[in-house]
């Protein structure tokens, strides 16, 4: 159920009732602008990811500065950025069972719309439901870079698997799907170089191999918000597809510059906005935001610009703080802002981003997309 705004446009910060989930729009705006101009002089593509944010709003903000497109994991998220008029989509995933491949070639006549595959059932699905709808599917084959989660083998097996596609006459051979996510959190960048490289030469050879069989491969997509400044160096991906970069969150910013400091390539944006409800003991409060207001799948959340506190512990209605001393600790309903620890899933537990600017509240834009797995 849809629940109210937790507050109104033109309110002050501190009438936001809590949990809230809230965007600051300068640090937001920002870490649009750098991811665009970083990739500018590349010639690398920003396809953003939707998973992140779950939003039209946002993604319209990222296509307005140069964005081609916006890729999704779901089959409902593809449907409510359609629906929102986001023209371009990539399902950067596999997607198995006939009536969701119905739901997607359905899209086809509103957006266009692409899935990846990575064996040849998947591909013989998907070209029945286009057939069933009336439409050509693009499909780009996934290849694994080293991940080990879902792709086929680089090289011979992914050509196979894209001369299948180019053979259907319900499809379209749209490239190779390339994207390493167990990078994107090495600490260090000589580790994320690394694994990169070697998902770069994978792609490169498989490029190569599709050309010898006549295939041109317009798409390699992959890189997130961890590793996308070396897959745009690497001459081979033509698509990046970051998502978290709009927000960051605590966990993103554990990785490591060359320096050995915290990478500050973008802002924190995001924040849970969360009120001490309970002030048991000195030095210790309790906030109203546990495990139903903030993911800890990636660490527990950081208390904004307050280094003396932390949230050391989660409960499914409260977060516990500790305070470096007994006068530090934050009084009774006081408001206090957390980075989260993974911003994909935090966000997919509220209803409503809350803009603010200079202290007050700017906007209000709905989480259109949150729960939508199927």
């Amino acid at each position: 159920m849809l629940q109210p705004p937790p507050a109104e446009p033109g309110a002050p910060e501190a009438e936001i009732d809590t949990p809230a989930l809230i965007l600051d729009l300068d640090a937001f705006e920002a870490n649009l602008d750098r991811m665009a101009a970083l990739l500018a002089p590349t010639g690398t593509k920003l396809r953003a990811h939707a998973k992140t944010h779950k939003s039209p709003v946002i993604a319209r903000l990222q296509m307005a500065r140069g964005a081609i497109g916006q890729c999704v994991q779901k089959v409902a998220e593809a449907e409510v950025l359609a629906w929102g008029g986001i023209p371009d989509i990539l399902v950067s995933n596999e997607v198995v069972g006939a009536r969701k491949l119905a739901r997607l070639a359905a899209l086809a006549g509103i957006a266009k719309v692409a899935v990846c595959a990575d064996d040849a059932p998947q591909i013989d699905a998907i070209a029945a439901a286009a057939e069933a709808a009336g439409v050509r599917l693009p499909v780009l084959v996934e290849i694994d870079t080293g991940a080990g989660r879902c792709g086929v083998a680089p090289g011979p097996d992914a050509v196979a698997l894209a001369r299948r596609i180019a053979a259907s006459k319900h499809l379209i051979f749209g490239g190779l799907q390339a994207y390493h996510g167990s990078a994107q959190h090495k600490r260090t960048p000589a580790e994320r170089q690394a694994l990169i490289a070697g998902a770069a030469e994978g792609a490169r050879r498989t490029v190569e191999q599709l050309r010898q069989q006549g295939l041109d491969c317009p798409i390699v997509g992959g890189g997130g918000t961890g590793s996308f400044e070396f897959e745009a160096g690497s001459g081979v991906f033509t698509e990046i597809q970051a998502g978290s970069y709009a927000f960051m969150d605590a966990d993103y910013a554990r990785n490591l510059d060359a320096a050995g400091q915290p990478v500050s390539t973008f802002r924190h944006a995001l924040f849970v906005l969360a009120t001490v409800m309970s002030a048991p003991r000195p030095g210790v409060a309790v906030l109203d935001a546990g495990h139903k207001a903030v993911a800890v799948d990636s660490g527990l959340p950081v208390v904004w610009q307050r280094p003396e506190l932390r949230y050391v512990s989660a409960s499914d209605e409260h977060g516990k703080l500790e305070a470096g001393s007994e006068t530090a600790a934050p009084k009774l309903g006081e408001k206090l802002r957390l980075v989260p620890g993974h911003c994909d899933p935090t966000v997919d537990r509220y209803d409503w981003y809350v803009g603010v600017r200079g202290g007050r509240v700017a906007c209000l834009w709905p989480v259109a997309a949150r729960g939508a797995m199927a």
